[in-house]
């Protein structure tokens, strides 16, 4: 059988490893697509992985480090002397940086920065401390400045000078400061070229330009992207002083890793991202957290069936309409969920406005609930060939997506307000209180009209 290329890369990378050859390994990973040389590493052991970044250039380890997953960089670099890390790090830009080193516990984090230059070690600090969602976070610091009576002439003097180093800086804008380090103005590359080198940076720059805050937040940045073109944004501190660029790509890149995120908490991943390559006992842990607790919720909706278990044994066909009953409820509170988590994240809505998002939903329930209530109670009526067990079994449907669709709307702003992660909890609370009370209404409702139903 032909194997593709790929798979011949999980053939020779072990190989490759064990001759040692730095050269030949970065040319190796130079003609594999991009994407590729991630999941060819995933492939090699813990020690194959230690061995390979060893031999690796720092430059080529690093490019390596970037087409990774966070979660799978840091588990490589974790395992590293934290001399190799150090260099490794060294050739990533400041964000990508902190990005890694936050992953890392403080010891190891600190092990490595020690290792670094002082001057490195305390720029990647600073910005480790920021939250990985706000500007100073995003951010990096490679980005050029000059004070604002500087001269065109002079710029472009250093740019030409330090070529090697501003390789690989977004040069799209530079940005003026004051004598005490204030943001004054940016300069877009273009005005700078075309102006005559005695000019002073102060003509042509634009003058108090939109800047964010280190604290702003990711939905403000998104909001800012989406209103305007800019390629990246200036990063003040409290007095105005400039610490940083955020760039539009990482402000696109923390969204989907935010969609990420929430997507696995939704799903019962609640130790943040995992992986298969992940040690079994840590995968197996994140996952027990929510399965667990799963359980209590489950006995507590099962109570409500058991309770009523006199009601369900004279009336067996009701049992097939049970899961049906919160199954359907719990995809109409789950669209209603949606719907909430999506206007949180954009800003259309506050946690406190739970008041406002019941109401709307509940015109939603009335409507959903009573034609899907309808349409269950029609098949049920005429399967059993009794109307009452069909009104039964209509009218828990409808009440419970009613209460599913305004639980579910109004529960992650409650659990917003409450300093709780709405992703992770929103769905187990929903599960739970669909099943309770489809179980509820619909062993009850039969209970009431019992004589009705077996007659």
């Amino acid at each position: 059988m032909q194997t593709t290329p790929l798979e011949h890369s999980w053939d020779e990378l072990p190989h490759l490893i064990g001759a040692a050859d730095a050269a030949t390994l970065g040319g190796f990973f130079d003609t594999m697509p991009l994407g590729e040389a991630a999941h060819a590493i995933s492939r090699l052991d813990v020690d194959q992985q230690r061995r390979l970044f060893e031999i690796l250039d720092p430059a080529d380890a690093a490019h390596l480090v970037e087409q990774m997953v966070g979660i799978q960089a840091a588990e490589m670099l974790d395992d590293l002397d934290p001399g190799v890390a150090a260099r490794i790090l060294h050739e990533l830009e400041s964000d990508g940086q902190a990005d890694l080193l936050a992953s890392f516990e403080p010891q190891d984090a600190e092990a490595i920065l020690a290792e670094l230059a002082p001057e490195e070690a305390a720029s990647a600090r600073l910005l480790a401390e920021y939250p990985a969602d706000v500007a100073g976070g995003l951010m990096s610091t490679e980005y050029l400045s000059f004070p604002v009576d500087s001269t065109v002439d002079r710029v472009i003097d250093e740019l030409r000078h330090h070529a090697k180093t501003y390789a690989d800086y977004t040069i799209q804008y530079i940005y003026t400061k004051d004598r005490k380090g204030r943001l004054r103005g940016v300069v877009p590359l273009r005005s700078l070229m075309l102006s005559s080198g005695q000019t002073q940076l102060a003509e042509v720059m634009i003058a108090n330009p939109l800047s964010v805050s280190a604290e702003t937040p990711l939905e403000d940045l998104e909001d800012l992207c989406n209103r305007h073109g800019y390629l990246a944004f200036p990063v003040t501190d409290s007095k105005g002083c400039l610490v940083g660029i955020v760039r539009r790509a990482a402000v696109q890149e923390a969204r989907a890793e935010r969609a990420d995120g929430d997507y696995l908490k939704a799903f019962g991943i609640v130790g943040g991202e995992e992986l298969r390559t992940m040690p079994l006992v840590r995968r197996s842990s994140r996952r027990l957290a929510w399965l667990t607790v799963n359980i209590i919720l489950n006995v507590v909706a099962a109570s409500v069936i058991a309770y009523h278990q006199e009601t369900l044994a004279a009336v067996v066909a009701l049992a097939v309409f049970l899961p049906i009953i919160s199954d359907m409820s719990g995809c109409s509170g789950n669209q209603a969920v949606a719907v909430s988590m999506r206007e949180l994240a954009l800003g259309l809505v506050k946690p406190s406005e739970v008041m406002r998002v019941f109401f709307k939903e509940m015109g939603v329930g009335l409507i959903n609930g009573t034609v899907l209530g309808l349409l269950l109670g029609l098949l049920a009526g005429w399967w059993q060939g009794n109307m009452y067990f069909g009104l039964v079994v209509g009218a828990a449907l409808a009440i419970n997506t009613l209460v599913a669709v305004l639980i579910g709307g109004s529960i992650p702003l409650v659990l917003k307000r409450f300093g709780i992660d709405p992703a992770l909890a929103s769905g187990p609370m929903l599960t739970t209180i669909t099943d309770l009370c489809g179980f509820f209404f619909a062993l009850s409702f039969a209970s009431a009209a019992l004589p009705r139903l077996v007659g």
